[in-house]
């Protein structure tokens, strides 16, 4: 895959709010990709493959890198309206929608509180929901080392896209990840903790955008399960299930999930 240049710049978003950062790179239909709670990687592979088909606008959630204002967005609508702003900021109209994981639980929100607003969207292994006999695992309270057991079905992959050959068990490395991720905890606890259950299920059905649901048929994260129950919540949707992929799907198969997203995005 040819590495595409990526503009970063931070964003003013009015009424004396912080600024944020926003990735932006690609030509043709624009789009928006709502990061998970692990931000986006150096070099993300999921951006880039985005990036080739689509103009791709990848705002940082305050906390996540250059984006401030954490403490001014308090719980889920917060998050979920500054999410509209920051789309309204960048001026864009009713552009395609996608989320990973935390940001699917955003993307779902934005596209039931505003569902006038959203006309394609799709949902990667999003959070949001909460199943009894299904619990999700608490991501911050693992360590490096256990990550990418959890997030990817090739676990070899795994700990070379999220270290760069670095060792997961280093003192230093231990110390930086624990660092960066204090920030991003601060506000992904906000959306996630103790359990991601901020009664989106009650809103589900308000969605009126074209939706695709994809999965990684491994996630050991948040079972694929959970793609039945958001099918099944979501009036026009689809569930799409991608096999020898965990939780970080986009990650193992960046082209297959592009793939569907752009079938979605050209669907009449």
């Amino acid at each position: 895959m040819t590495t595409l240049t990526i503009h970063n710049r931070m964003l003013e978003i009015g009424n004396g709010r912080a600024a944020v950062e926003v990735w932006e790179a690609g030509e043709g239909t624009p789009l928006v990709f709502l990061h998970g709670a692990g931000g986006l990687m150096p070099n993300d592979l999921f951006f880039q493959a985005l990036a080739a088909k689509f103009h791709v606008y990848a705002p940082l959630l305050p906390g996540y890198g250059g984006s401030e204002g954490e403490d001014e967005l308090r719980d889920m609508l917060d998050a979920t309206l500054h999410t509209g702003d920051v789309i309204d900021a960048l001026g864009l109209v009713r552009p395609a929608l996608v989320g990973h994981s935390m940001g699917g639980m955003l993307a779902a929100e934005l596209a039931s509180v505003a569902p006038n607003d959203v006309e394609r969207l799709a949902l990667i292994a999003p959070a949001g929901l909460w199943l009894d006999a299904y619990p999700i695992e608490d991501l911050f309270a693992k360590l490096p080392f256990e990550l990418p057991e959890l997030l990817f079905h090739d676990v070899a992959l795994g700990e070379r896209l999220m270290t760069a050959g670095l060792d997961l068990e280093d003192p230093e490395f231990l110390a930086e990840f624990l660092i960066t991720s204090a920030r991003r905890l601060g506000m992904a606890g906000k959306l996630l903790f103790p359990i991601p259950d901020r009664g989106l299920r009650r809103r589900l059905h308000r969605i009126k955008a074209k939706t695709l649901i994809l999965w990684g048929e491994s996630d050991r994260l948040i079972k694929p399960v959970y793609g039945e129950a958001f099918a099944a919540a979501i009036a026009d949707s689809s569930l799409l299930t991608l096999p020898e992929a965990g939780h970080l799907v986009t990650h193992e198969k960046p082209a297959q999930v592009v793939d569907a997203i752009a079938t979605l995005i050209d669907a009449g």
